[in-house]
């Protein structure tokens, strides 16, 4: 039996969005996990109720669940549902027989104690965890959000408890990145609660330095606890991730390969893979190919969208509304201009998706401050990638590196087919060389790697 000095490092990690859930928060809260476990880490995961997962989201990855390692263990704190609940047969007594005082109730906490409707769960998260703490101590505490609530949580079981936590800000609770712009009013409780939760916190993570240097600037007493964690792509889940990353000179079969490629001529296959949402400059990109499909080089070229359309039940319809798109044989909606949907991918099967398509679209929304999590994944495979959308978001910094990157730098539909017609052209030339130098470039943003100095960090706070 290990002594006191030998025993496991304990963490508590608040994540609300951890599989089956399909959210895109999910991969960091999983890839963290499974890492602080293979580091020898005891981790205990607080996440959402299944039956909100199931029923008021509605969209779940169940083969999300075979990647988390066995040895993680979850718990699902309960979720007050009073705003997602519709069906009269599930209201409380209270808001059955009194609704009035049951709106007046949510209303007082939601303006006087916390200001997100996921608060319920994370005060059920600290009741939860303090059972466990009296049994066995947590020596740490990671709470990442959204739901912000979880900072919440954190801060709270720190006061009952002393023990330290970590805020991992996978987005930002008050500055809107659509906007660029603050999220809240003056005044409002939440610069309060975010003021108080990162004065006590051991550390707060970010991931980009712009979002960094936004909280930085106002909660400078803070900065020195402030750190940048980008996201990164996850090796276990891509089924053809690439190989070690390397100088790969070319081989008879990748000769072979290129003159059936060039002898074939097969029309471009152009892909797009993750959850569509209408934060996202989708007409832009629809019309952006439509008029490349008119260049030679892309005649009869598909843009092939993989992944949901949204994240809740309602949202399909909206998004192919705008995408232009008409429901066609086997689910799958094909437009006449070549945009073909081809429904939700389970995350254990996207590598053969990123191996099936020339090239890549880098789908985003958002400003300056807006790093997307796929775009990693889209290196990973070695592949040209056109960007659409605002020019100077955070996830320029990543793909500066990237040699097989075509930004038009621009949403102007001219500016974008034609860096979409370079991209088509440079996946018909592509060679062995230039992908290996493009994973080179990826290989820097492996999970595994970027999830180093955090653990250390992580570590030498749960040893004080």
């Amino acid at each position: 039996m290990k002594n006191r000095r030998e025993r496991r490092p304990r963490v508590l990690y608040l994540a609300f969005f951890f599989p089956p859930s399909r959210a895109s928060g999910v991969y960091r809260a999983r890839a963290t996990a499974n890492y602080l476990v293979a580091q020898d880490w005891d981790v205990t995961v607080c996440s959402a109720p299944l039956n909100f997962l199931y029923n008021v989201v509605g969209s779940v990855d169940e083969e999300l669940c075979a990647t988390v390692d066995p040895r993680i263990r979850v718990e699902r704190p309960s979720l007050n549902q009073y705003t997602w609940q519709q069906d009269l047969r599930e209201f409380s007594w209270l808001r059955r027989n009194f609704p009035t005082i049951a709106k007046r109730v949510y209303t007082f906490s939601q303006t006087k104690m916390f200001p997100e409707r996921y608060s319920s769960w994370a005060w059920n998260a600290v009741f939860k965890a303090l059972k466990m703490h009296l049994k066995r101590r947590f020596d740490v505490v990671v709470a990442t959000g959204n739901p912000f609530a979880s900072f919440g949580a954190a801060w709270l079981f720190h006061r009952l408890t002393g023990v330290p936590y970590i805020m991992d800000y996978r987005d930002s609770w008050t500055l809107d990145l659509f906007h660029d712009e603050p999220a809240f009013p003056k005044g409002h409780i939440a610069w309060s609660w975010e003021r108080r939760m990162l004065q006590k916190a051991s550390a707060s993570v970010f991931v980009n330095e712009a979002l960094r240097d936004w909280h930085a600037e106002r909660y400078p007493d803070c900065a020195d606890r402030m750190m940048v964690v980008p996201n990164g792509w996850d090796p276990d889940v891509l089924p053809v991730a690439p190989r070690e990353l390397q100088a790969i000179a070319k081989s008879e079969s990748d000769a072979l390969s290129a003159e059936s490629w060039h002898a074939a001529q097969r029309p471009l296959r152009f892909g797009y893979l993750g959850t569509l949402t209408a934060k996202q400059p989708v007409e832009e990109m629809a019309e952006a190919f439509k008029i490349a499909r008119r260049h030679p080089d892309l005649a009869n070229a598909e843009l092939q969208i993989h992944g949901h359309l949204g994240f809740f039940k309602n949202s399909p319809g909206t998004l192919k509304a705008r995408l232009g798109l008409t429901d066609g044989p086997n689910d799958e909606s094909v437009d006449e201009t070549g945009l073909r949907y081809c429904g939700p991918v389970s995350k254990t099967e996207v590598g053969k998706v990123y191996e099936n398509a020339d090239v890549l679209v880098f789908l985003a929304g958002g400003g300056k401050y807006v790093t997307s999590g796929k775009i990693f994944e889209y290196m990973a495979f070695g592949r040209p990638i056109v960007s659409v959308h605002a020019p100077g978001i955070a996830a320029e910094d990543a793909l500066a590196g990237y040699p097989l990157w075509f930004n038009a730098n621009s949403l102007d539909v001219d500016a974008l087919a034609a860096s979409m017609v370079a991209a088509g052209k440079a996946a018909r030339d592509l060679s062995s060389e230039q992908r290996a130098a493009a994973r080179r470039h990826a290989n820097t943003y492996r999970r595994d790697t970027v999830l180093i100095p955090f653990e250390e960090r992580l570590r030498k706070i749960a040893a004080r």
